[in-house]
């Protein structure tokens, strides 16, 4: 089956993420501390720090995906938690619940690190997850290529199709009529042919 894609633009996503730091603010939930996974999270956790602002920023990094749809065996923490979360009321903070591994691994982690509660906000959901944030805004079946992404998308597409025998023109008419901007497209896969 062929992916199917989903790409929002910057306006799009950041109108997304300000709906985000909204539904947290309007919950009972008041976060002492506002946790993103780098590197997807660190998008929507600069936006929503402006939503929340007495929350301390902070990061954590995750590595799980090798490729677009292709993961490890299991997600692994190569950055640790980048404050005290003792006792600290922490939200989460990534651009996709898609597997839900990585939200399960640093949730198990904060647990072991004796942080209070524990609250998951992603911009996009998605259903087959095995962790259900508790604030998301939109759900989706797709790959999302997030505008904060697109090269790296670009790059791993243009090389998977070359080691399939396919041709860059198919990925670029691909690309382009999924949504992104074509002069994007063609910078993209001229860099990556350097």
């Amino acid at each position: 089956m062929e992916t199917e894609f989903e790409t929002p633009s910057w306006d799009y996503f950041y109108q997304l993420c300000l709906e985000l730091g909204e539904a947290v603010k309007k919950s009972s939930f008041e976060p002492e501390i506002l946790l993103g996974i780098s590197r997807g999270g660190l998008i929507p956790l600069r936006i929503l720090s402006d939503v929340l602002p007495e929350a301390t920023v902070a990061t954590v990094r995750i590595e799980f995906y090798q490729d677009i749809a292709k993961t490890m065996q299991e997600p692994r923490i190569t950055q640790q938690v980048s404050v005290d979360v003792k006792g600290r009321r922490v939200l989460v903070v990534d651009d996709v619940a898609d597997t839900g591994k990585s939200l399960a691994v640093l949730k198990d982690d904060l647990r072991e690190k004796d942080s209070g509660e524990v609250r998951i906000a992603t911009v996009y959901y998605k259903p087959w997850s095995i962790v259900k944030p508790d604030y998301y805004v939109r759900d989706t079946d797709k790959w999302i290529i997030f505008p904060h992404e697109r090269r790296e998308t670009v790059f791993k597409l243009a090389s998977s199709c070359l080691e399939n025998g396919g041709n860059l023109n198919e990925i670029e008419k691909k690309l382009i009529k999924c949504g992104l901007e074509p002069l994007l497209v063609k910078r993209f896969l001229g860099d990556f042919m350097e």
